[in-house]
Protein backbone atom coordinates (compact mmCIF):
# COMPACT_ATOMS: atom_id res chain seq x y z
CA UNK A 1 0.00 0.00 0.00
CA UNK A 2 1.31 3.54 -0.77
CA UNK A 3 1.26 6.34 1.95
CA UNK A 4 -1.54 8.06 0.44
CA UNK A 5 -3.84 5.22 0.62
CA UNK A 6 -3.51 5.90 4.36
CA UNK A 7 -4.47 9.24 4.23
CA UNK A 8 -8.23 8.61 3.32
CA UNK A 9 -11.50 7.07 5.23
CA UNK A 10 -10.45 4.12 6.27
CA UNK A 11 -13.31 0.87 5.70
CA UNK A 12 -13.99 1.22 8.90
CA UNK A 13 -17.99 1.48 9.01
CA UNK A 14 -19.57 4.82 8.87
CA UNK A 15 -21.99 3.26 11.67
CA UNK A 16 -18.83 2.55 13.96
CA UNK A 17 -17.01 5.65 12.78
CA UNK A 18 -19.95 7.98 14.35
CA UNK A 19 -20.78 5.66 17.14
CA UNK A 20 -16.74 6.45 18.13
CA UNK A 21 -17.21 10.14 17.62
CA UNK A 22 -20.32 9.68 19.95
CA UNK A 23 -18.24 7.97 22.52
CA UNK A 24 -15.84 10.73 22.47
CA UNK A 25 -17.83 13.44 22.99
CA UNK A 26 -19.54 11.61 26.06
CA UNK A 27 -15.33 11.38 27.39
CA UNK A 28 -15.25 14.89 26.95
CA UNK A 29 -18.75 15.37 29.01
CA UNK A 30 -16.71 13.08 31.69
CA UNK A 31 -13.33 15.32 31.74
CA UNK A 32 -15.58 18.31 31.98
CA UNK A 33 -17.57 16.78 34.75
CA UNK A 34 -14.23 15.38 36.63
CA UNK A 35 -12.00 18.28 36.26
CA UNK A 36 -14.81 20.45 37.92
CA UNK A 37 -15.67 18.20 41.02
CA UNK A 38 -11.36 18.07 41.24
CA UNK A 39 -10.73 21.86 41.06
CA UNK A 40 -13.71 22.28 43.35
CA UNK A 41 -12.43 19.21 45.80
CA UNK A 42 -8.85 20.47 45.99
CA UNK A 43 -9.91 24.65 46.34
CA UNK A 44 -12.41 23.64 49.49
CA UNK A 45 -9.99 20.69 50.92
CA UNK A 46 -6.46 22.15 50.09
CA UNK A 47 -4.52 24.57 50.34
CA UNK A 48 -5.51 27.12 47.44
CA UNK A 49 -3.49 30.13 46.39
CA UNK A 50 -6.61 32.10 45.56
CA UNK A 51 -9.71 33.79 47.08
CA UNK A 52 -13.30 32.17 46.35
CA UNK A 53 -14.52 34.49 44.07
CA UNK A 54 -11.35 34.63 41.62
CA UNK A 55 -11.44 30.67 42.34
CA UNK A 56 -15.41 30.52 41.78
CA UNK A 57 -15.15 32.42 38.56
CA UNK A 58 -11.85 31.87 36.99
CA UNK A 59 -11.48 28.81 38.02
CA UNK A 60 -14.37 26.72 38.17
CA UNK A 61 -17.07 28.82 36.37
CA UNK A 62 -15.95 30.39 33.02
CA UNK A 63 -13.79 27.23 31.64
CA UNK A 64 -16.57 24.74 32.48
CA UNK A 65 -18.99 27.00 30.68
CA UNK A 66 -16.37 27.36 27.85
CA UNK A 67 -15.78 23.59 27.56
CA UNK A 68 -19.09 23.08 27.65
CA UNK A 69 -19.97 25.31 25.05
CA UNK A 70 -17.30 23.67 22.40
CA UNK A 71 -18.59 20.35 23.22
CA UNK A 72 -22.21 21.13 22.77
CA UNK A 73 -21.14 23.62 19.39
CA UNK A 74 -19.41 19.85 18.28
CA UNK A 75 -22.37 17.51 19.04
CA UNK A 76 -24.59 19.68 17.46
CA UNK A 77 -22.51 20.04 14.28
CA UNK A 78 -22.15 16.10 14.14
CA UNK A 79 -26.42 16.15 14.23
CA UNK A 80 -27.03 18.28 11.62
CA UNK A 81 -23.56 17.74 9.42
CA UNK A 82 -21.63 14.52 10.33
CA UNK A 83 -18.82 15.57 7.52
CA UNK A 84 -17.30 18.03 9.95
CA UNK A 85 -17.59 16.23 13.36
CA UNK A 86 -13.83 14.95 12.96
CA UNK A 87 -12.57 18.41 12.94
CA UNK A 88 -14.43 19.88 15.55
CA UNK A 89 -13.97 16.52 17.66
CA UNK A 90 -9.94 16.90 17.74
CA UNK A 91 -10.43 20.76 17.67
CA UNK A 92 -12.83 20.62 20.77
CA UNK A 93 -10.50 18.19 22.16
CA UNK A 94 -7.09 20.56 21.81
CA UNK A 95 -9.09 23.45 23.52
CA UNK A 96 -10.53 21.17 26.18
CA UNK A 97 -7.08 20.03 27.19
CA UNK A 98 -5.38 23.63 26.61
CA UNK A 99 -7.77 25.17 29.38
CA UNK A 100 -7.09 22.23 31.70
CA UNK A 101 -3.35 22.51 31.22
CA UNK A 102 -3.61 26.36 31.81
CA UNK A 103 -5.61 25.74 35.24
CA UNK A 104 -3.08 23.30 36.37
CA UNK A 105 0.31 24.61 34.62
CA UNK A 106 2.12 23.90 38.06
CA UNK A 107 1.58 20.53 37.15
CA UNK A 108 5.02 19.20 35.13
CA UNK A 109 3.23 16.66 33.75
CA UNK A 110 0.03 18.52 32.49
CA UNK A 111 1.58 19.00 28.95
CA UNK A 112 0.96 15.21 28.43
CA UNK A 113 -2.29 16.01 28.08
CA UNK A 114 -1.35 17.34 24.43
CA UNK A 115 -0.60 13.43 23.01
CA UNK A 116 -3.69 12.58 23.80
CA UNK A 117 -5.96 13.78 21.32
CA UNK A 118 -3.20 12.79 18.83
CA UNK A 119 -3.62 9.11 20.01
CA UNK A 120 -7.34 9.14 20.29
CA UNK A 121 -6.94 10.33 16.25
CA UNK A 122 -5.65 6.95 15.21
CA UNK A 123 -8.46 4.88 16.56
CA UNK A 124 -9.82 6.24 13.36
CA UNK A 125 -7.06 4.98 11.22
CA UNK A 126 -6.64 8.26 9.32
CA UNK A 127 -3.45 9.28 8.85
CA UNK A 128 -5.04 12.76 7.82
CA UNK A 129 -7.23 13.20 11.01
CA UNK A 130 -3.95 12.45 12.96
CA UNK A 131 -1.68 14.82 11.07
CA UNK A 132 -4.52 17.40 11.76
CA UNK A 133 -4.78 16.58 15.06
CA UNK A 134 -0.87 17.03 15.66
CA UNK A 135 -0.80 20.10 14.13
CA UNK A 136 -3.35 21.33 16.17
CA UNK A 137 -1.40 20.56 19.26
CA UNK A 138 1.62 22.33 17.92
CA UNK A 139 -0.74 25.59 17.31
CA UNK A 140 -2.13 25.14 20.98
CA UNK A 141 1.48 24.35 22.49
CA UNK A 142 2.76 27.87 20.44
CA UNK A 143 -0.40 29.73 21.62
CA UNK A 144 -0.36 28.77 25.11
CA UNK A 145 3.99 29.83 25.16
CA UNK A 146 3.08 33.10 23.16
CA UNK A 147 0.20 34.53 25.11
CA UNK A 148 0.07 32.34 28.21
CA UNK A 149 2.39 34.38 31.21
CA UNK A 150 1.84 31.50 33.51
CA UNK A 151 2.20 28.29 31.32
CA UNK A 152 5.91 30.59 29.96
CA UNK A 153 6.81 30.93 33.52
CA UNK A 154 6.50 27.13 34.84
CA UNK A 155 8.58 25.78 31.58
CA UNK A 156 11.85 25.79 31.80
CA UNK A 157 14.69 25.09 28.65
CA UNK A 158 14.36 21.46 28.47
CA UNK A 159 10.57 21.53 28.58
CA UNK A 160 10.83 23.63 25.72
CA UNK A 161 12.95 20.97 23.64
CA UNK A 162 10.62 17.97 25.77
CA UNK A 163 7.09 19.21 25.11
CA UNK A 164 7.49 19.35 21.14
CA UNK A 165 9.41 16.48 20.64
CA UNK A 166 7.21 14.04 22.75
CA UNK A 167 4.41 15.06 20.34
CA UNK A 168 6.45 14.44 17.41
CA UNK A 169 7.37 11.16 18.56
CA UNK A 170 3.27 10.98 19.94
CA UNK A 171 2.44 11.62 16.10
CA UNK A 172 4.87 9.01 14.63
CA UNK A 173 3.34 6.21 16.75
CA UNK A 174 0.08 6.98 16.14
CA UNK A 175 0.96 6.91 12.07
CA UNK A 176 2.59 3.68 12.46
CA UNK A 177 -0.63 2.10 14.77
CA UNK A 178 -2.39 3.30 11.72
CA UNK A 179 -0.76 2.02 9.03
CA UNK A 180 0.24 -0.81 10.39
CA UNK A 181 -3.36 -1.19 11.43
CA UNK A 182 -4.65 -0.48 8.18
CA UNK A 183 -2.62 -2.96 6.47
CA UNK A 184 -3.88 -6.00 8.93
CA UNK A 185 -7.55 -4.57 7.95
CA UNK A 186 -6.67 -4.82 4.01
CA UNK A 187 -5.26 -8.44 4.79
CA UNK A 188 -8.28 -9.98 6.66
CA UNK A 189 -10.73 -8.30 4.06
CA UNK A 190 -8.83 -10.44 1.66
CA UNK A 191 -9.20 -13.17 3.51
CA UNK A 192 -12.57 -12.88 4.38
CA UNK A 193 -13.35 -11.94 0.54
CA UNK A 194 -11.13 -15.02 -0.59
CA UNK A 195 -13.34 -17.37 2.02
CA UNK A 196 -16.49 -16.02 1.00
CA UNK A 197 -15.64 -16.54 -2.73
CA UNK A 198 -14.80 -20.01 -1.43
CA UNK A 199 -18.24 -20.50 -0.08
CA UNK A 200 -20.03 -19.28 -3.11
CA UNK A 201 -18.54 -21.93 -5.06
CA UNK A 202 -18.55 -24.53 -3.06
CA UNK A 203 -22.63 -23.34 -2.60
CA UNK A 204 -22.47 -23.47 -6.24
CA UNK A 205 -20.38 -26.94 -7.05
CA UNK A 206 -23.01 -28.07 -3.96
CA UNK A 207 -25.82 -27.00 -6.20
CA UNK A 208 -24.74 -28.59 -9.06
CA UNK A 209 -23.99 -32.06 -7.54
CA UNK A 210 -27.42 -32.24 -6.24
CA UNK A 211 -29.49 -30.67 -8.56
CA UNK A 212 -30.72 -31.79 -12.24
CA UNK A 213 -29.31 -29.55 -14.68
CA UNK A 214 -32.15 -29.36 -17.60
CA UNK A 215 -34.81 -29.46 -15.03
CA UNK A 216 -33.47 -27.44 -11.74
CA UNK A 217 -34.98 -30.46 -9.83
CA UNK A 218 -32.81 -32.51 -7.35
CA UNK A 219 -31.17 -35.43 -8.96
CA UNK A 220 -31.35 -38.58 -8.62
CA UNK A 221 -28.94 -39.01 -5.55
CA UNK A 222 -30.27 -36.23 -3.87
CA UNK A 223 -33.69 -37.88 -3.92
CA UNK A 224 -32.37 -40.54 -2.32
CA UNK A 225 -30.79 -38.74 0.47
CA UNK A 226 -34.16 -36.87 0.92
CA UNK A 227 -36.43 -40.44 0.52
CA UNK A 228 -33.83 -41.74 3.38
CA UNK A 229 -34.59 -38.98 5.93
CA UNK A 230 -38.28 -39.04 5.03
CA UNK A 231 -38.26 -42.84 6.54
CA UNK A 232 -36.68 -41.62 9.71
CA UNK A 233 -39.23 -38.91 10.20
CA UNK A 234 -41.94 -41.33 9.09
CA UNK A 235 -40.73 -43.99 11.80
CA UNK A 236 -40.99 -41.46 14.17
CA UNK A 237 -44.53 -40.59 13.56
CA UNK A 238 -44.21 -37.51 10.89
CA UNK A 239 -46.42 -38.91 8.10
CA UNK A 240 -45.37 -38.13 3.92
CA UNK A 241 -46.49 -39.34 0.89
CA UNK A 242 -44.61 -40.41 -2.66
CA UNK A 243 -45.63 -40.03 -5.79
CA UNK A 244 -43.97 -41.05 -8.94
CA UNK A 245 -44.30 -38.63 -12.17
CA UNK A 246 -43.81 -40.39 -15.91
CA UNK A 247 -44.50 -38.51 -19.02
CA UNK A 248 -47.26 -40.58 -21.20
CA UNK A 249 -45.42 -41.76 -24.69
CA UNK A 250 -42.33 -39.98 -24.21
CA UNK A 251 -39.77 -41.70 -26.41
CA UNK A 252 -42.67 -40.84 -29.28
CA UNK A 253 -41.72 -37.47 -28.92
CA UNK A 254 -38.36 -37.70 -29.02
CA UNK A 255 -38.39 -40.12 -32.04
CA UNK A 256 -41.19 -37.89 -33.55
CA UNK A 257 -39.25 -34.25 -32.49
CA UNK A 258 -36.10 -34.58 -31.31
CA UNK A 259 -34.06 -34.85 -28.37
CA UNK A 260 -33.94 -31.15 -28.18
CA UNK A 261 -37.54 -31.00 -28.12
CA UNK A 262 -37.66 -33.41 -25.62
CA UNK A 263 -35.82 -31.53 -23.39
CA UNK A 264 -37.68 -28.56 -23.68
CA UNK A 265 -40.85 -30.86 -22.43
CA UNK A 266 -38.90 -32.36 -19.38
CA UNK A 267 -37.74 -28.73 -18.43
CA UNK A 268 -41.73 -27.59 -18.97
CA UNK A 269 -42.97 -30.52 -17.18
CA UNK A 270 -40.76 -29.83 -14.08
CA UNK A 271 -41.33 -26.15 -13.67
CA UNK A 272 -45.26 -27.15 -13.72
CA UNK A 273 -44.20 -29.44 -11.01
CA UNK A 274 -42.46 -26.91 -8.89
CA UNK A 275 -44.99 -24.27 -9.03
CA UNK A 276 -47.57 -26.43 -7.77
CA UNK A 277 -46.01 -28.01 -4.96
CA UNK A 278 -45.19 -26.32 -1.58
CA UNK A 279 -41.87 -25.04 -0.08
CA UNK A 280 -41.58 -27.71 2.35
CA UNK A 281 -42.35 -30.81 -0.53
CA UNK A 282 -39.41 -32.14 -2.52
CA UNK A 283 -39.23 -32.50 -6.06
CA UNK A 284 -36.64 -34.52 -8.31
CA UNK A 285 -36.05 -35.72 -11.08
CA UNK A 286 -35.94 -39.39 -10.80
CA UNK A 287 -34.52 -40.55 -14.88
CA UNK A 288 -34.89 -39.96 -18.05
CA UNK A 289 -38.90 -38.41 -18.35
CA UNK A 290 -39.63 -40.04 -14.21
CA UNK A 291 -40.06 -37.80 -11.37
CA UNK A 292 -40.30 -38.17 -8.03
CA UNK A 293 -41.81 -36.11 -5.72
CA UNK A 294 -42.06 -36.22 -1.84
CA UNK A 295 -44.85 -34.58 0.33
CA UNK A 296 -44.66 -33.36 3.97
CA UNK A 297 -46.60 -31.98 6.15
CA UNK A 298 -49.87 -32.83 4.57
CA UNK A 299 -53.04 -35.13 4.98
CA UNK A 300 -53.56 -37.80 1.97
CA UNK A 301 -56.02 -36.00 0.15
CA UNK A 302 -53.82 -32.67 0.18
CA UNK A 303 -51.07 -34.43 -1.36
CA UNK A 304 -53.74 -36.31 -4.00
CA UNK A 305 -54.90 -32.74 -4.78
CA UNK A 306 -51.18 -31.32 -5.55
CA UNK A 307 -50.80 -33.80 -7.88
CA UNK A 308 -53.71 -34.65 -9.80
CA UNK A 309 -53.31 -30.72 -10.20
CA UNK A 310 -49.98 -31.51 -11.73
CA UNK A 311 -51.42 -33.80 -13.88
CA UNK A 312 -54.26 -31.92 -14.79
CA UNK A 313 -52.31 -28.42 -15.85
CA UNK A 314 -49.61 -30.63 -18.01
CA UNK A 315 -52.86 -32.15 -19.95
CA UNK A 316 -54.13 -28.47 -20.67
CA UNK A 317 -50.47 -26.69 -21.02
CA UNK A 318 -49.58 -26.96 -25.03
CA UNK A 319 -46.54 -27.10 -26.45
CA UNK A 320 -45.13 -24.94 -28.93
CA UNK A 321 -42.42 -27.53 -30.34
CA UNK A 322 -45.36 -29.96 -30.39
CA UNK A 323 -47.53 -28.33 -33.00
CA UNK A 324 -49.30 -26.62 -29.85
CA UNK A 325 -50.35 -29.80 -28.61
CA UNK A 326 -50.08 -31.38 -24.56
CA UNK A 327 -48.66 -33.82 -23.10
CA UNK A 328 -49.95 -36.24 -20.24
CA UNK A 329 -48.50 -37.80 -17.21
CA UNK A 330 -49.59 -40.65 -14.84
CA UNK A 331 -49.09 -40.37 -11.45
CA UNK A 332 -48.33 -43.06 -8.82
CA UNK A 333 -48.98 -42.09 -5.27
CA UNK A 334 -48.66 -43.73 -1.82
CA UNK A 335 -49.05 -42.71 1.52
CA UNK A 336 -46.17 -43.80 4.03
CA UNK A 337 -47.27 -46.84 6.56
CA UNK A 338 -45.45 -47.58 9.50
CA UNK A 339 -43.05 -50.14 9.39
CA UNK A 340 -42.53 -50.19 5.15
CA UNK A 341 -39.30 -50.39 4.04
CA UNK A 342 -37.44 -48.22 1.56
CA UNK A 343 -37.55 -50.66 -0.75
CA UNK A 344 -41.00 -51.47 -0.12
CA UNK A 345 -43.27 -48.04 -0.29
CA UNK A 346 -40.73 -46.97 -3.65
CA UNK A 347 -42.00 -50.30 -5.80
CA UNK A 348 -46.02 -50.09 -4.22
CA UNK A 349 -45.84 -46.75 -5.70
CA UNK A 350 -43.95 -47.70 -8.86
CA UNK A 351 -46.77 -50.14 -9.28
CA UNK A 352 -49.32 -47.90 -9.37
CA UNK A 353 -47.75 -45.48 -11.68
CA UNK A 354 -47.28 -48.57 -13.94
CA UNK A 355 -51.21 -49.66 -13.23
CA UNK A 356 -51.97 -45.88 -14.47
CA UNK A 357 -50.05 -46.54 -17.68
CA UNK A 358 -51.69 -49.47 -18.70
CA UNK A 359 -55.30 -48.29 -17.67
CA UNK A 360 -55.43 -45.37 -19.57
CA UNK A 361 -52.60 -43.04 -18.60
CA UNK A 362 -53.35 -39.20 -17.88
CA UNK A 363 -53.76 -40.86 -14.56
CA UNK A 364 -53.23 -40.38 -10.73
CA UNK A 365 -53.95 -43.67 -9.52
CA UNK A 366 -53.49 -44.38 -5.57
CA UNK A 367 -54.12 -47.52 -3.52
CA UNK A 368 -57.76 -47.06 -3.16
CA UNK A 369 -58.05 -46.65 -6.91
CA UNK A 370 -56.28 -49.52 -7.89
CA UNK A 371 -58.70 -51.30 -5.64
CA UNK A 372 -61.98 -49.93 -7.38
CA UNK A 373 -59.98 -50.73 -10.65
CA UNK A 374 -59.13 -53.77 -10.09
CA UNK A 375 -62.76 -55.04 -8.62
CA UNK A 376 -63.88 -53.39 -11.90
CA UNK A 377 -62.40 -55.61 -13.65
Amino acid sequence: MRLRDFLGPSDTSAQRQAKWIKRFLRTYWLVIALHFAAQLWAFLFLSYPMGPHEFYYDVLLYPTLLMSAVVGVTQFVDAIAPKYSFVLLFVSGTIIAMMIIHLNMDIRIIGALMLLPIFASAIFFRLDLTLFTSALQAAAFFILYRWDYWFKYYLNDFDLIAIPLFLLVGTLVASIIIINGRELASDLEATLTAKQNLMIENAVIRKLSTTDALTGLYNHISFHEFYDKALEYGNQGAPFHLALIDIDNFKRINDKYGHRTGDAVLARVAKVIKDNITPTDIASRYGGEEFAVLFFEKTYEEAYELADRVRQQLSETLHEELENTAVTVSIGLKSYSEGATKEQLFEEVDELLYTAKKSGKNTTLTPLQQTRHLQSV
